[in-house]
């Protein structure tokens, strides 16, 4: 791998480089997801900022005149990276997508974030495109934990429900971890903080995402909505013990956005979103996203 996890501690925003005014930009190509997380909302607007949000979703080829037309704008970009609005391996557009960029843009680095379901079946191909850093969503280590949190997988054509289906995403959580860890690329850890249902369970999943290799763990908090709406979200003391007690074991980066899936610009200082993806200022309408 070209970037290690020290260069991308000062070039990534996720891994420390927000120190350096390094900026990203999120390309939306990926539309679909294989898993259901109880607590997803995913939408199609112009005005909530959290994960999962998107104004469109572009086409591969598409996503090259956006990336020309967001360096232009932010030179400061560093990362093209691809999360959502879907899972990024639930399609084949999020890879065909970085072949393309591997093409034009060979010094931007490549960042995807998945569910991780497919990532270890599709390890050698994450690696033929040149991922540099990849963001996996591990919510627990636990199958009856995780069936709480994702109701049902689906896994090659089959719809698999409740712990059954959690135990096939968590050990392909973790293969998939270890062989691209392994083979030298830099993994993030994310982790939805849900008090109620995950929150003494953090420690167990920060210890065995570390020996299966990650490099640094963000812990996100619970945005309560969809079938999690009534659940209550972190308070910060919730947040700082349990981001102390994965600190035993592994990184934990500690300043996540809650970033769109078309965010643009050096995170916390400059936006360009509206600009790149013609949003309409706009008011949310009453229904609510994923």
């Amino acid at each position: 791998m070209s970037n290690t996890y020290k260069d991308l501690q000062n070039s990534h925003p996720c891994f420390g480089g927000h120190k350096n005014n390094v900026g990203r930009i999120h390309l939306p190509v990926s539309p679909g997801c294989n898993i259901a997380c109880t607590f997803c909302d995913r939408q199609i607007n112009d005005v909530e900022e959290r994960p999962g949000v998107t104004s469109k979703v572009l086409k591969p080829k598409e996503s090259l005149d956006i990336l020309k037309k967001a360096l232009s704008l932010c030179p400061e970009i560093t990362v093209a990276g691809i999360a959502g609005p879907g899972d990024t391996l639930a399609t084949d557009n999020a890879l065909e997508t970085f072949k393309l960029i591997k093409e034009e843009f060979p010094n931007l680095i490549k960042c995807m974030s998945t569910n991780g379901l497919l990532l270890y079946e599709r390890a050698d191909d994450i690696l033929e495109v040149g991922i540099d850093s990849l963001t996996v969503t591990v919510n627990a280590v636990d199958p009856e934990i995780e069936a709480k949190l994702n109701k049902y997988i689906i896994y090659h054509g089959k719809v698999i429900e409740g712990a059954e289906g959690a135990k096939i995403l968590i050990e392909n959580q973790l293969k998939g971890i270890k062989k691209l860890a392994d083979a030298g690329m830099t993994i993030k850890i994310n982790t939805v903080l849900v008090p109620d249902i995950n929150g003494d369970h953090i420690e167990e999943i920060a210890r065995t995402v570390a020996e299966a290799g990650a490099s640094i763990y963000n812990i996100i908090p619970l945005i309560p909505q969809a079938e999690l709406k009534n659940e209550r979200a972190p308070v910060c003391r919730e947040i700082d013990e349990a981001r102390t007690k994965a600190s035993q074991y592994i990184d934990v980066f500690r300043h996540c956005q809650h970033c769109r899936a078309d965010a643009v610009g050096v995170p916390g200082k400059s936006e360009f979103g509206d600009r790149i993806y013609q949003r309409r200022i706009a008011v949310k309408e009453t229904f609510s996203h994923g």
